[in-house]
């Protein structure tokens, strides 16, 4: 990962979606904003140079079950560069379980790899490529294939390539 996190890279453009009270899924021990209730799998994680001190963690658990929140409590939810690790099955119900948390006119925020790109990259770089990603054809058009089973929510953002290898989308709930 080296200095900087996956979120310092798309942090400046997606913030702003990111106001009120909210969730950082995955966070990794950056989280898009100083007041996002983080979220991750119980281990270390790294502390961004630019930080000083360790973000902290506040809750210890898994994304895919957010049983903490009740319905329509959250402003936002973020996530970056987690979704991808989640298998095709469940992916569905856990894009329905983020939006269930949300507030009518909250927002979905998500920053994730396009799958064949990334693998362009590391073949580049000559890097092996993250086994935990678990679908080939992971991008922001399959993403919004899945997105389209949902009734009540736009897409207010697309972004198809930032950086090298990732998209970013943002989804409001409409009601």
């Amino acid at each position: 990962m080296g200095s900087h996190s996956e979120t310092s890279l798309c942090r400046d453009r997606l913030k702003k979606y990111c106001e009120g009270n909210g969730l950082d899924l995955g966070y990794g021990g950056d989280p898009i904003v100083p007041n996002a209730i983080t979220v991750d799998l119980p281990r270390h994680y790294f502390t961004p140079s630019w930080l000083g001190t360790p973000a902290p963690q506040n809750l210890k658990g898994d994304a895919r079950n957010l049983y903490w929140f009740s319905d329509c409590s959250m402003d936002y939810v973020y996530s970056s560069h987690l979704l991808e690790d989640f298998e095709l099955e469940g992916m569905e119900s856990i894009l329905g379980e983020w939006l269930r948390v949300l507030k009518p006119r909250g927002y979905l925020v998500l920053y994730l790899p396009d799958q064949q790109r990334y693998k362009e990259d590391c073949e580049k770089r000559g890097e092996i490529p993250n086994p935990f990603h678990k679908i080939e054809n992971f991008g922001l058009e399959f993403l919004k294939t899945l997105l389209a089973e949902f009734d009540s929510i736009k897409i207010v953002h697309e972004n198809p390539e930032c950086e090298v290898y990732s998209f970013e989308i943002v989804i409001q709930k409409l009601r």
